[in-house]
């Protein structure tokens, strides 16, 4: 049996083939997290795949945010299932159970835990040398506490909490439990590019619940495991913590630079520089007895993270058939007509979400889909229902803004093309009876230049600056003019400075942080970053750019 984790960071990263990169990851349980898909963006590509049972949990408020979703070949079609951890969202046979103690959680705490899609739950039967077992596989996206936001970092614990209380109510109960995802918190200084940058590493809340969490904690090592190598044995310590093993730790004690996680926008995945925060847990007996292996697959990319792997030893025995939670039962996926209720009821569902006060951030579908709207929600008028006076005036729409700053031709050709004889010299006839010097009725009407139908030999020779007609020379140098204007008035990015480590040019960045500099533009090395230490990494040149530059 192989279980598989991985935050795919949008479910965009199978758009080259879900069932390709399912099979590659050569696994009988993949759990997927930050989906960033809706049940209403949810394709049937994405839901059914051939081989595989799926089983997804989609964000509630937010479009375009968290999800997670379990994909479970056929030979490992769990008997259970059910999504979240609160059971507030199972309201079918086949789930699981098991929900532990939450008199320190109010209801509507638990609804909003349970509302962001962040835990899929899946029992399976296996058989090892002590017969026929379960094991349940809970699939979590652990909330990110940010540091602009305190209300998420409260969020972010009494999600832990809740799952420790889930996940050991479920070993309670007689079942095997492996707790996988990604925790969004980095346990050891081992585990973190740069422990020492923290202040109060130690001190971080999460950490301190991964130590209650896991049984075998090396908190007493504070990181000097670091020097040992990968064959050594490291020191064996035992604490009072939790009842769950980190798998990765459990094989791999000393490894250093074993990361899961990079920052994309400092490229730091080129330098290794990141931290490990993917995990997968199980109970200690189950970690004891049927695990063989474990580790994390930095090669594998898509991602701003990489999965990480799990093999045990015992087999499954797949259900005969998916539980009712699987998403192949979805009335939109299993070809039966739908009630027109059904589709009412869901548009009053997302009628709030139009107030502008209220709404969250979309998907990339939707920003495409407001983008190609007409502002005012109207088709432009066809050319047949304007007024038959304004016709003629029509004229073709401006190229770019170069093209004023063009030599004319000697050959101005009318931007209306007239399709006889008869019709050029009608053309604009009663605009130019009706004005009293007909020299300044030259107007520019397109990129190509002026009004050819009343031009004179003074005009082609007394040439304007203002560009209401044109001579070639002249407008040469008015077209120098012009262009040193509009270069005063929209100014391009500053000339890049280069570093004083590398000597190479450096990249202009703004500061999106709200406070005293939001909207300032600097400089900084163009390499990706990483440790101090490391030469090819990022080195610390820093300048403002000035005002006026």
């Amino acid at each position: 049996m192989k279980i598989v984790t991985w935050n795919i960071n949008g479910i965009r990263t199978f758009r080259s083939g879900i069932k390709k990169a399912l099979d590659s990851l050569d696994a009988d349980i993949i759990c997927v997290q930050e989906t960033k898909v809706t049940r209403d963006l949810l394709d049937e590509r994405t839901a059914i795949v051939d081989g595989y049972s799926s089983f997804f949990s989609y964000s509630r408020g937010r479009s375009g945010y968290s999800g997670v979703a379990t994909y479970c070949k056929d030979r490992a079609t769990p008997c259970a299932a059910e999504e979240g951890l609160t059971g507030l969202l199972t309201s079918h046979d086949g789930a699981v159970g098991c929900y532990g103690d939450q008199t320190g959680f109010s209801n509507e705490e638990l609804q909003l835990l349970d509302n962001e899609g962040r835990a899929v739950i899946t029992q399976h039967q296996v058989t090892s040398e002590d017969g026929t077992e379960l094991i349940t596989v809970i699939n979590v996206y652990c909330p990110r506490a940010d540091p602009e936001k305190p209300e998420r970092k409260q969020f972010k614990l009494q999600f832990y909490k809740l799952l420790q209380s889930r996940a050991e109510a479920i070993l309670k109960s007689g079942s095997h439990v492996i707790v996988l995802g990604d925790v969004n918190t980095s346990h050891r200084p081992i585990d973190h590019c740069d422990p020492s940058d923290i202040d109060d590493f130690k001190e971080n809340p999460g950490r301190k619940w991964l130590n209650r969490f896991l049984h075998c904690n090396h908190d007493d090592q504070d990181g000097g495991d670091e020097d040992l190598d990968e064959e050594q044995e490291a020191p064996e310590t035992h604490s009072e913590g939790g009842k769950f093993v980190d798998m990765f730790r459990f094989f791999h004690p000393t490894r250093l630079n074993a990361f899961t996680c990079w920052s994309t926008m400092t490229g730091a995945r080129q330098t290794n520089y990141g931290t490990r925060i993917d995990y997968i847990f199980a109970d200690c007996e189950l970690a004891k007895g049927q695990f063989v292996g474990a580790d994390i697959m930095p090669e594998v990319e898509g991602s701003d993270h990489c999965p990480v792997w799990g093999e045990l030893r015992c087999c499954l025995l797949p259900s005969p058939k998916p539980p009712p939670f699987c998403t192949q039962y979805l009335p939109e996926f299993t070809g039966k007509q739908q009630k027109l209720s059904r589709f009412l009821v869901k548009m009053d569902q997302k009628m709030p979400q139009s107030d502008g006060k209220t709404e969250l951030p979309g998907s990339q579908e939707e920003d495409e889909k407001r983008e190609n709207l007409n502002p005012r929600g109207q088709k432009r008028p066809a050319d047949s229902a304007l007024p038959k006076a304004k016709k003629n005036k029509i004229t073709k729409p401006h190229g770019n803004l170069l093209a004023f700053f063009k030599p004319k031709t000697a050959n101005v050709v009318s931007p209306v093309e007239p399709t006889d004889k008869q019709s050029e010299n009608n053309l604009n006839q009663d605009e130019v009876n009706s004005t009293p010097n007909p020299s300044v009725t030259h107007r520019v009407t397109d990129t190509a230049g002026v009004c050819p139908s009343r031009e004179s030999e003074e005009d082609k020779h007394n040439v304007r600056a203002d560009g209401l007609t044109s001579h070639a020379p002249t407008h040469a140098s008015d077209s120098k003019k012009g262009s040193v204007f509009w270069k005063s008035v929209l100014k391009g990015p500053p000339p890049a400075p280069c570093c004083k480590v590398h000597g190479e040019p450096c990249v202009l960045r703004t500061v999106k942080k709200e406070g005293p500099n939001v909207g300032k533009q600097f400089f900084v090395c163009a390499r990706p970053q990483g440790h101090a230490s490391n030469p090819e990494a990022r080195c610390n040149f820093f300048s403002w750019v000035e005002k006026g530059k």
